[in-house]
């Protein structure tokens, strides 16, 4: 999936998001089973993780802005497109099975939803 999204930005002369969710809770009840600083905590180390990342796997000549977000990956996704005034979603997606039909889940909510266009990478 990077192999493709920067081939694009490279091709653009444009700014990769590289964009990482990490979930919340979901519910209420979840949360009450963690520390009271669990998420702030999680999010600096995703954070890190991400920036960490990034410096090893995008090229130096690539104008690159990590974001962390937290909540429902793909509403994350879509939010932080539209934020960013993207012009394109690169969003990878495993191999279907017979439930996913064409896309995992999060993936079809962004194809479906998402006001740009939407490259699909299957690994």
């Amino acid at each position: 999936m990077l192999r493709a999204a920067l081939d694009l930005v490279r091709l653009h002369e444009a700014t990769l998001h590289v964009v990482s969710v990490l979930p919340d809770f979901g519910m209420p009840l979840v949360g009450s089973y963690f520390r009271k600083d669990y998420e702030k905590d999680a999010l600096l180390a995703y954070a890190t993780a991400l920036r960490d990342w990034v410096g090893t796997h995008v090229p130096d000549d690539v104008n690159v802005r990590p974001h962390v977000l937290h909540g429902s990956i793909y509403d994350e996704i879509l939010r932080a497109a539209d934020k960013l005034d993207a012009d394109l979603i690169v969003i990878g997606s495993h191999r279907p099975e017979l439930k996913d039909y064409l896309l995992g889940p999060n993936a079809a909510r962004v194809v479906r939803h998402g006001r740009q266009s939407v490259y699909v990478v299957r690994d």
